[in-house]
């Protein structure tokens, strides 16, 4: 009989599991069994119109992404093209090319000053948008009190804002399995602290302390790495410095266009409902939609954790290996995600079935089947704008476009008189068209022309 730590260390391999997924499942799994847990602390502690106002607090911290500027992909990407040729020991010290050490330093130095920059503008910007749009917002409800936890779960946003570029930097450098390990550190800090919120009768609060906790987590981890990145911060560039504007920003303007437009497609849905249906309404959508995510952000971990080393493999040119990594993961991926969302299905059916309390607080199965449907699909399109924007390209910007405005329009003239319904029927069209249909072509043509030209020729 074979031993079973060999056997265990098979099963992994089949199922294409390394120390990175391990860990980034790890904490997905911990995500969706402490959401299951903070849904039903949600459900117990929130009215049905302060579950609106918990979910809308996220979807509009959102535009972050708008300060973002699609800077932590081009950060990790950049960081896995450099260290392909570099070593990094236990200690922390480099050694390799000069050229890529400092390129490597100067990647990073960038990208400390941009963010700690961008997160100031970001508070100042959201704090007053978020105030103007729940006061306006007439059928949002009254004597709920938002004021103080809205400008909370900003602050606390704006201090993460500053440290994902740090793990998107140290992700790029190989250290995949480290950050996702950190991050399960994460979600369990701040999930500890939102449960104690919602316990304690300040469940408004539960957002800014999930955010909180989780930066927490993130400095200590950090801290820990002080010696590798003061040592990158003060490494003296020289002539070997990034040029931004002529080697990143033609790259970086696209992904940022691109994050733009994924607050469109992905974070409308709750603002629109909560503006003409009510808060109550929007908490339907904001639950299901944490539901849906949570399916999908567990499955999406063996396509996520390859980024840097796509990079890596590009850098080598080793096509062939990076084809068959990249197909046996979207593989894993759509078939977890597919058995997730036939579980949340059925879970969702029974709840109706029995006319349980919980039911009222999530869509209806159809709406839910939709989304679930449409959340499969953008599993498998994110994961070909992956692969290409490891090329350090990004070739899904006029698809992002597209996507963005048909979502857009989709969803305020279907959702305001339809509601949720009408939503989700529309993203799911629009997924299928747009988001299958154009995405695999747009794959399929960019693979073919980069991995038959000539090395230079990958513009």
């Amino acid at each position: 009989m074979e031993p079973p730590r060999s056997f265990s260390r098979r099963v992994a391999r089949v199922l294409g599991v390394d120390r990175a997924i391990a860990f980034t499942v790890l904490a997905r799994g911990w995500s969706g069994c402490a959401g299951i847990i903070t849904a039903a602390l949600i459900a117990r502690r929130l009215s049905p119109v302060e579950q609106g106002y918990y979910y809308t607090f996220g979807s509009l911290v959102a535009l972050q992404i708008i300060f973002e500027l699609g800077f932590s992909v081009v950060i990790l990407q950049l960081a896995s093209h450099e260290i392909a040729h570099l070593v990094i020991d236990a200690t922390g010290a480099i050694s390799g090319p000069e050229q890529h050490h400092s390129r490597l330093a100067s990647i990073f130095r960038k990208a400390i000053k941009w963010y700690s920059v961008a997160a100031l503008i970001m508070a100042v910007v959201l704090i007053p948008v978020g105030w103007h749009f729940f006061a306006t917002s007439t059928k949002a409800g009254t004597g709920v009190a938002w004021r103080l936890p809205w400008i909370a779960v900003v602050i606390a946003s704006s201090i993460t804002f500053q440290i994902d570029p740090i793990f998107s930097f140290l992700e790029g450098c190989g250290f995949v399995a480290r950050v996702a390990r950190t991050r399960l550190t994460q979600s369990i800090t701040g999930a500890a602290l939102a449960w104690a919120a919602l316990l304690l009768h300040h469940g408004l609060f539960a957002p800014a302390l999930i955010i909180f906790g989780q930066a927490l987590a993130g400095i200590v981890w950090i801290a820990r790495r002080r010696g590798l990145l003061f040592h990158l911060f003060r490494h003296p560039v020289g002539r070997h410095t990034i040029d931004w504007w002529t080697e990143v920003w033609p790259f970086q303007w696209r992904i940022a266009i691109s994050y733009a437009c994924g607050f469109f497609i992905f974070q409308l849905f709750n603002p629109i409902l909560f503006r003409y249906w009510g808060a109550a309404e929007a908490g339907r959508m904001g639950m299901s939609l944490n539901i849906s995510n949570a399916v999908g952000t567990i499955a999406i971990a063996w396509i996520n954790t390859k980024a840097a080393p796509f990079g890596a493999m590009i850098a080598r040119r080793e096509y062939a290996t990076l084809d068959r990594t990249f197909f046996r993961a979207v593989a894993q991926t759509l078939a977890l995600c597919t058995l997730g969302s036939i579980t949340v299905l059925g879970g969702t059916i029974f709840l109706n079935a029995h006319h349980l309390a919980f039911a009222q607080r999530i869509l209806p199965p159809l709406p839910f089947a939709f989304l679930l449907i449409a959340m499969i699909i953008n599993q498998a399109v994110s994961s070909m704008a992956l692969y290409l924007r490891a090329h350090k390209q990004e070739k899904f910007l006029i698809n992002s476009i597209l996507g963005a405005i048909a979502l857009t329009l989709s969803t305020y003239l279907l959702g305001r008189p339809f509601g949720a319904v009408g939503m989700v029927s529309g993203q799911l069209v629009i997924a299928v068209v747009l988001g299958l249909g154009y995405g695999t072509y747009t794959f399929l043509k960019w693979r073919r022309i980069w991995h038959t030209a000539p090395a230079e020729n990958t513009a």
